[in-house]
């Protein structure tokens, strides 16, 4: 059973499938037998989606082709959106950087990964 389950069974799966099969047994039972001989279900963190995949380039053009050291103020920013786990859950920090100064002008926190966070900066 654990072995047709490609080993994704863990206690309380197992118990179920004896229980249709007409066994009487407790999860904490199976549980008992499985942990001496080594048995475990596997487990896998949860995928958070935290981006969403788009094929931007046939729309983007490269215009600072690598040239990051700006020749005055103000005149070529970029911006970055990182995110940061809470008690809570995600939140999101975007921020824009005057590539001249290298300092941070701009900054802020939402809780959607939503376009509207970089603009309203």
């Amino acid at each position: 059973m654990y072995d047709d389950s490609k080993q994704n069974y863990g206690a309380p799966k197992i118990t179920v499938e004896l229980h249709k099969t007409g066994e009487v047994i407790s999860e904490r039972t199976v549980g008992t037998y499985m942990r001496p001989i080594g048995i475990r279900a596997q487990w896998s963190k949860p995928w958070t989606i935290t981006t969403k995949d788009s094929d931007f380039s046939t729309e983007l053009e490269n215009i600072l082709d690598e040239q990051f050291h700006p020749d005055r103020p103000n005149a070529v920013w970029c911006s970055d959106i990182t995110y940061i786990w809470t008690i809570d859950g995600f939140v999101y920090l975007t921020s824009i950087m005057d590539l001249f100064s290298r300092k941070i002008i701009a900054c802020t926190l939402s809780e959607t990964l939503e376009v509207y966070a970089t603009v309203r900066i």
